[in-house]
C-alpha cells in the first residue's frame, strides 16, 4: 500500500532510539532543517543534537572533515558519554562513510554511526539501523536486540491492521466531545456495572495516560473498576526507568494497577490484554493509549471509551465500534523531558465533574 498521507520519518526514530539508549549527544549529518522540530523538542528530553549543516558546497565535495570537525567540537565542549551520528537522505545520496569520519576524528568517546535516510516506508528501519550498531559496541545484548526487533514488528503490524497506517488516507480528526464522553464514563461507573481501565501506552506517551486512570478513580474511587497497565520493567534504559517512575507514582495516588505487558510492547500487548477482558467480562472499559492493539472482536461485548494521542485514529478506531473516542492533541510534546505524571485534559474534565 502507497500512502499519501505524511508518515512516521525513519531518522526521526533512529533519533528517539539513541534517546532510549541513554546517548546524549546526536549529531545529524545533513542541512540544518533536516527533523529540526524533532531535534529541537529531544533537546527537552535530555539529548543534545547538533548538525553539520551540509550546504551545496558539501552536496558536491562531500562533508567527511566538516562531520569530523563537529565531532570534535562535540566531545570538548560538552563532555558527552556517548555519541551517535545519525545520516540523512543528503550523506545517503553523496556515499558518506560516517564510520571513517568517526575515526578520523580521533574522539575518546564512544561513538557510533546510524546508516539512515527517510527513504524508508517503514519508520522502524530507523529503530533497527540505531539498535545494531549499538549491539554491536556493547550497548544492548543481543537477546536485547532480538527483543526489540520482535516487538517492532507486532508494532508495525498492529497500525496496518488497524491503526494509522491501515488505510492509504485518513482524515485527522480531534474526536469526541471530552465532557460528553466523561459525564457518560462516570454515570456508568457509578451505576455499579464493572469496569477495567487499561492503559497499553507507547513509551513516555505514558507519562500523561496513566493520569486518564488516575482522574477516573478520583472521580470515583469505590467504583467496581479493575486497573491495568503495560509498566512492566524490560526494554532499552529510559524505558526501564520510566515505567519505574509511572508506577511509583500511580501506587502513591492510589492506584496499583495490574501488569501486564512493557511500555515497548504495546503491540504485541492486545492477545494478553483481550484474554483478561475476556475473563472479568466487564460493561465498560477505559482504553488509553494505544487501544487499536485490541481487536474489534475482544470488545465487542463492553462499550469501550478510547483515549488516544492522534488524530488520524478516530476513524479507524469509531469503524471498529468504539463507542467514544477522544484525543490528546498536545500530548507528546508535553511528555518530552518530564519524570513526573502529567493531567491529561479528558483527565482534568473527569475530575470537573465531581
Amino acid at each position: 500500500m502507497r500512502y499519501v498521507q505524511p508518515r512516521p520519518s525513519s531518522i526521526v526514530a533512529a533519533l528517539y532510539t539513541l534517546r532510549d539508549l541513554d546517548v546524549d549527544l546526536a549529531i545529524l549529518h545533513g542541512p540544518s532543517g533536516c527533523s529540526f522540530k524533532h531535534a529541537r523538542l529531544l533537546e527537552e528530553d535530555g539529548i543534545r543534537v547538533l548538525t553539520t549543516s551540509l550546504g551545496d558546497e558539501e552536496f558536491i565535495f562531500g562533508g567527511q572533515r566538516l562531520l569530523e570537525d563537529v565531532l570534535r567540537y562535540a566531545e570538548e565542549e560538552f563532555a558527552p558519554k556517548k555519541i551517535a551520528v545519525v545520516g540523512t537522505c543528503v550523506s545517503m545520496i553523496i556515499g558518506e562513510d560516517m564510520e571513517a569520519a568517526i575515526e578520523a576524528s580521533g574522539i575518546a568517546t564512544p561513538a557510533i554511526a546510524v546508516d539512515i535516510h527517510a527513504g524508508f516506508r517503514e519508520n522502524i528501519d530507523g529503530v533497527i539501523a540505531a539498535l545494531e550498531p549499538a549491539a554491536a559496541a556493547g550497548w544492548i545484548t543481543a537477546e536485547e536486540l532480538d527483543r526489540q526487533r520482535s516487538v517492532l514488528a507486532a508494532a508495525n503490524a498492529t497500525e496496518r491492521a488497524r491503526g494509522a497506517a491501515c488505510k492509504t488516507y485518513i482524515a485527522p480528526s480531534r474526536g469526541d466531545l471530552k465532557h460528553v464522553a466523561a459525564k457518560e464514563l462516570i454515570t456508568l461507573a457509578k451505576s455499579g456495572k464493572r469496569g477495567m481501565a487499561i492503559m497499553n501506552a507507547k513509551k513516555e506517551t505514558a507519562y500523561m495516560f496513566a493520569d486518564e486512570l488516575l482522574a477516573l478513580h478520583d472521580a470515583v474511587p469505590d467504583a467496581d473498576i479493575l486497573y491495568i497497565a503495560n509498566l512492566e520493567e524490560r526494554g532499552l534504559p529510559k524505558v526501564r526507568g520510566d515505567a519505574s517512575a509511572i508506577l511509583a507514582q500511580m501506587r502513591a495516588r492510589g492506584v496499583d494497577p495490574e501488569l501486564i505487558g512493557a511500555l515497548d510492547e504495546y503491540g504485541a500487548n492486545g492477545s494478553a490484554i483481550a484474554a483478561r477482558i475476556a475473563e472479568v467480562k466487564p460493561d465498560f472499559v477505559l482504553l488509553v493509549g494505544v487501544p487499536h492493539a485490541l481487536t474489534p472482536e475482544s470488545l465487542s461485548e463492553t462499550t469501550v471509551f478510547s483515549v488516544t494521542n492522534g488524530p488520524r485514529q478516530v476513524g479507524p478506531l469509531k469503524d471498529q465500534g468504539h463507542a467514544h473516542v477522544v484525543v490528546e492533541i498536545d500530548l507528546h510534546p508535553k511528555t518530552l523531558g518530564v519524570h513526573e505524571i502529567v493531567e491529561s485534559e479528558f483527565g482534568a474534565v473527569l475530575r470537573s465533574l465531581v
